[in-house]
């Protein structure tokens, strides 16, 4: 099983949960798919996209849960990033943590990422 990560809001995810889907942040709803990140490629992403937010969830995706939705493209720097096209269904995701920020940086779970 391979781990995909996408970074959301806390509220996000707590909509999502209470929707039972999720459909994308409003960046994702405007490039018409949900951004996510490999292990390798989410504390680049964190640092960009997120950098000094408070409040953040690190999702953790089975990424062979997303059948046909998925797809890998050429984004930043030329690199393949995986992305959902449709809603991520609750069933792919496998843990749901925290990403405090602490001196400026987002603390990310040892255990999920090397």
């Amino acid at each position: 099983m391979s781990i995909l990560y996408k970074i959301m809001p806390k509220k996000e995810w707590e909509q999502a949960q209470s929707e039972g889907v999720y459909t994308g942040s409003a960046v994702d709803r405007r490039d018409g798919f949900i951004h996510l990140s490999t292990a390798h490629q989410v504390r680049e992403t964190a640092a960009k996209h997120f950098g000094q937010q408070e409040n953040l969830v690190l999702l953790s995706i089975d990424e062979d849960s997303l059948s046909d939705s998925l797809k890998w493209e050429i984004s930043r720097g030329g690199a393949l990033f995986p992305h959902i096209y449709g809603a991520l269904p609750m069933n792919a995701v496998r843990e749901a943590n925290s990403l405090p920020l602490k001196n400026g940086e987002h603390q990310f779970p040892q255990s999920l990422i090397p």
